[in-house]
């Protein structure tokens, strides 16, 4: 009997632990896999590149505000003429409603937006930042935020969004802060702009269309309160995508000159430069109707608005 329970007991023992070896042998491999991924998935986690098409928006009410956005961004001037002071529209800078990667591309904005705005010293959401664009690179007045507009806007970007994952680092989007451009020359950027500008943007300035060539001064571009009046972004954007089809040729010092000429001419002036930068750290390369007027009369430092500050 005695036997007979040690044989029991022991079939028993050997059992479990065969039992438990299976399980191991079944779980280990999956566990032992998934561990990796972590870091797979970490690496595999940079983001791509990948705008969806629109010939894959959805039917029905949402994929008419989707497509009512995409062309509200490439046609602004015209389909929201109302809020639009001048000849530009969203795609000028934007190309292709912002789905070129290496031209201001806007995918992804709906995954880093509320941010905080060092210019205005607040949280912007993304509806914000559009009507901080109509009311200095449009040199417009706001879109209500519950217009027909808005909406499509946001719809066309949160479509242009999917994938990208809220918080996340987007590696196309431009530097918070321009690098380190030598002294400018006008005279030479005159020079530069004749040979590899005017053919699209016109040799006063004033543009062939708001998305083959826009307005880059004058009474139909932008105002000296956009991001674009700038020079030291306005000559990194230059560098980056201009000519047209050939960015990435100029040198540093071209791209400055050409920068220094277009933004010593004359455009129209925004209204709220004393409540820009209200918590400090106002950039000195602002080029506004006192640092046009200096252009003009020989007095301005061009060194001291190039010079980055650390």
């Amino acid at each position: 009997m005695k036997n007979s329970l040690a044989i029991i007991i022991g079939f028993l023992i050997f059992g479990s632990l065969f039992v438990g070896w299976k399980i191991s042998q079944d779980l280990g491999p999956a566990e032992t896999a998934t561990a990796p991924q972590q870091s797979e998935g970490t690496a595999s986690s940079t983001i791509e590149f990948n705008p969806p098409s629109m010939d894959d928006v959805p039917d029905g009410p949402l994929g008419e505000s989707i497509k009512y956005g995409y062309d509200l961004m490439m046609e602004t001037n015209t389909l929201a003429d109302e809020y639009v002071g001048n000849n530009l529209s969203c795609a000028s800078c934007h190309a292709n409603g912002g789905t070129v990667k290496d031209e201001a591309p806007m995918i992804g904005l709906t995954a880093v937006y509320p941010e905080y705005r060092p210019r205005e010293g607040d949280v912007y959401t993304l509806e914000d930042r559009i009507n901080g664009c109509m009311i200095r690179s449009m040199n417009g007045k706001m879109i209500p935020e519950d217009s027909k507009e808005m909406r499509a806007m946001i719809a066309y970007l949160h479509y242009m969004s999917e994938g990208v994952p809220t918080g996340a680092e987007i590696p196309w989007r431009a530097a918070k802060e321009p690098k380190q451009f030598p002294v400018p020359s006008v005279e030479d950027g005159e020079k530069v702009y004749a040979q590899s500008c005017a053919a699209c943007h016109a040799a006063d300035g004033g543009g062939t269309g708001s998305n083959t060539g826009p307005a880059v001064w004058g009474e139909n571009s932008f105002n000296d309160g956009a991001g674009m009046s700038r020079l030291t972004k306005m000559a990194g954007y230059v560098q980056k995508n201009m000519p047209k089809g050939q960015g990435g040729t100029l040198t540093d010092q071209q791209a400055i000159d050409v920068a220094s000429y277009i933004l010593s001419h004359d455009r129209p002036e925004f209204k709220g430069h004393e409540g820009d930068w209200p918590k400090g750290g106002r950039p000195a390369d602002i080029m506004n109707k006192e640092k046009r007027e200096q252009v003009k009369n020989g007095t301005i430092d061009w060194e001291e608005l190039v010079t980055i500050k650390k």
